[in-house]
């Protein structure tokens, strides 16, 4: 693993600290890679509901749809 140095204001370093105090990290390093991992995760959902959102239209989402989902997922598996 390698370090980084972050320079933040009074404000903000406070902020971080009471979070790690209060939320129960170790560390405030912790903290950071925890806001760090869930903007990728955040990032990545991004990109598919836009990936989503630029594909071509399929058949329609009604309870026909919802009533075979729920019948697949509850057939027993081989």
């Amino acid at each position: 693993m390698t370090t980084m140095n972050v320079s933040l204001p009074d404000g903000l370093k406070s902020f971080v600290d009471e979070q790690v105090a209060t939320r129960g990290y170790s560390t405030s390093s912790e903290y950071v890679r925890e806001l760090i991992r869930k903007d990728q995760e955040r990032e990545h959902l991004r990109g598919l509901l836009l990936d989503g959102a630029a594909s071509a239209p399929t058949a329609p989402a009604d309870d026909a749809y919802f009533n075979a989902l729920r019948r697949r997922v509850r057939q027993p598996r081989a």
